[in-house]
């Protein structure tokens, strides 16, 4: 997909993070000031995680499942920059290589390394620290596995950044994002690693206008869910059977309540539950989604409810 036009090209060779991932500030809570801090993403119900610091973001990992719980990125629409992609996975060396799933869990099937802080949302400042971002991004601790069917809806999944930033950007150019796996006790075990069928999505930007009398900017949020159960289930029968694999389904992609994210993660998503914008955009009893009380399915940027 192509992607958004931005601040002049960070030249230089695009390099490996894994050497020294030493002074990086990770992600930033009060990023959306004058608005409202919004704490990195933590779980509710004592689940051991391990904070691990990037450029522009972190990722919170859970060793138990040797994924991402979440990861948090600050996004600065006006200072993004154009930096050349490369495709230098690494493990981070400051944990164990059993607390997190690297290149085995990918090799030689239709499992995708899918980014979860998106690889451009952290590419912003000055060229040395979007170059550095940049490289960060591929850790495997920021990754996991996507069935490789890709189309339009995983198209819009992977730009819903975009769509929210171009809202925001009437207002301010800034976000905060929020990803991860939704684990699940029934999840497949493949290759020692249970692999997650869904994912969530949360940003969190900065609108001018409020409730009467509010001072200033206000938070709001908006939250998503992308489902990929049919492919992942294609992808373990095909390796299961020794076949090739199926041409794969589409994935789907849902608006939903934070606090229905919050609720399937166990994550603690506070400010972002109470500034969630589809509430008060989707009357409950309208509200449409297979069966699911307001979750939305969204099959184009103009289904969004910003």
């Amino acid at each position: 997909m192509s992607e958004t036009p931005t601040a002049e090209v960070a030249a230089g060779p695009v390099t490996a993070a894994a050497a020294d991932l030493s002074g990086r500030a990770g992600y930033d809570p009060g990023f959306l000031a004058p608005g409202p801090v919004v704490p990195l993403p933590v779980p509710t119900d004592g689940t051991e995680v391990v904070v691990l610091p990037y450029t522009h973001f972190s990722v919170v990992l859970r060793p138990d499942r040797r994924l991402a719980a979440a990861t948090a990125v600050t996004v600065d629409g006006a200072a993004l920059r154009d930096v050349e992609r490369g495709d230098d996975w690494f493990l981070d060396p400051r944990v164990g290589p059993d607390a997190q799933a690297g290149a085995e869990l990918y090799a030689r099937n239709d499992f995708d390394r899918g980014h979860l802080v998106r690889r451009r949302d952290p590419v912003w400042g000055a060229p040395a620290e979007a170059r550095r971002a940049n490289a960060d991004t591929f850790s495997y601790t920021n990754a996991a596995p996507q069935a490789s069917g890709f189309n339009q809806s995983l198209e819009l999944w992977l730009g819903l950044e975009d769509h929210v930033l171009a809202h925001a950007r009437e207002h301010d150019a800034r976000l905060v994002v929020l990803t991860g796996p939704v684990f699940a006790d029934d999840d497949p075990e493949y290759r020692g690693v249970r692999v997650p069928r869904r994912f969530f999505k949360v940003a969190g930007y900065l609108l001018d206008e409020g409730a009467p009398g509010a001072a200033g900017p206000v938070l709001a949020s908006a939250g998503f869910v992308l489902d990929q159960t049919p492919l992942v289930e294609e992808v373990l029968r095909s390796e299961a059977t020794a076949q090739h694999a199926p041409e794969l389904g589409a994935f789907r992609t849902f608006q939903v309540p934070v606090a229905d994210v919050a609720e399937l993660t166990a994550l603690d998503l506070e400010p972002l539950v109470a500034a969630d914008r589809m509430p008060a955009l989707v009357p409950a009893a309208a509200a449409e989604g297979d069966g699911v009380p307001m979750w939305r399915a969204l099959s184009a940027p103009g289904d969004l409810l910003l």
